[in-house]
């Protein structure tokens, strides 16, 4: 057992996943603090000095001037400037991701073309430039 779940860890696809987690995570820290530090504060500004942080509503009596003091307080809170701020970093995080796919797209190049075809017959895979399948011997009309 140890043995396969050696193999399975050392496989390509499970190195690649994990690195590939590894910098997911990594840029989604750099989003956040761009989000948090840069994005938000100047459309806060603009807003009314609104600080999306701070944009919840108590779901009990009382009224409490920041996320926190309503924590601190045992207070439960409906945090929807945070929820703003993460939707937000969804659609950042997003579109880079859209973008890389596509400039790997671009790089790797339009799909090759098939080598082979079916045969109507027999189902069996034929060159595509064959006239008769090397399997059932039918008349094949050729590409």
């Amino acid at each position: 057992m140890l043995n396969e779940f050696k193999t399975f860890i050392i496989r390509g696809n499970m190195v690649d996943l994990a690195v590939g987690i590894v910098i997911g995570v990594a840029f989604t820290t750099v989003v956040t603090s761009f989000v948090n530090d840069l994005l938000m504060p100047p459309i806060g500004l603009l807003l009314g000095k609104v600080d999306f942080n701070n944009l919840f509503i108590t779901l009990a009596s009382g009224s409490y001037p920041t996320v926190a003091a309503a924590k601190a307080a045992g207070v439960p809170t409906l945090n929807y400037g945070l929820f703003i701020n993460n939707v937000i970093n969804l659609v950042i995080v997003g579109f880079v991701v859209f973008l890389v796919v596509k400039q790997v797209n671009r790089v790797r190049g339009p799909a090759p073309a098939p080598a082979t075809r079916e045969c109507p017959v027999c189902t069996s895979a034929i060159p595509l430039r064959a006239r008769r399948c090397p399997l059932c011997t039918s008349d094949v009309a050729p590409t």
